[in-house]
């Protein structure tokens, strides 16, 4: 059962799935305590780990090389944005 979610790529659906969940249960942690992270922090974060996982999804299916290399950039540009949030925040 496990080798099969890894043949078809669904355990990158899988993963996506989690990293939603994720997301939503820092938001909602976050909106009824008022503890953790701002949503608008969490983003970048959360984006960059997707779309890495995209890239990995796209790549076992054998996608064409231009949608692994925006996948790829995607996740550079949420990364770059959550240093940047990161750096500006301990200046």
């Amino acid at each position: 059962m496990v080798e099969a979610l890894f043949i078809d790529g669904r355990i990158y659906d899988l993963i996506l799935l989690v990293l939603a969940l994720e997301g939503g249960l820092l938001w909602w942690h976050w909106r009824r305590t008022g503890l953790g992270e701002r949503p608008s922090r969490l983003l970048p974060f959360l984006l960059s780990g997707g779309a890495l996982v995209a890239a990995f999804r796209a790549s076992s299916l054998d996608a064409p090389w231009p949608w692994i290399a925006g996948f790829l950039a995607c996740a550079f540009a949420a990364h770059a944005l959550e240093l940047h949030h990161r750096w500006r925040r301990r200046a």
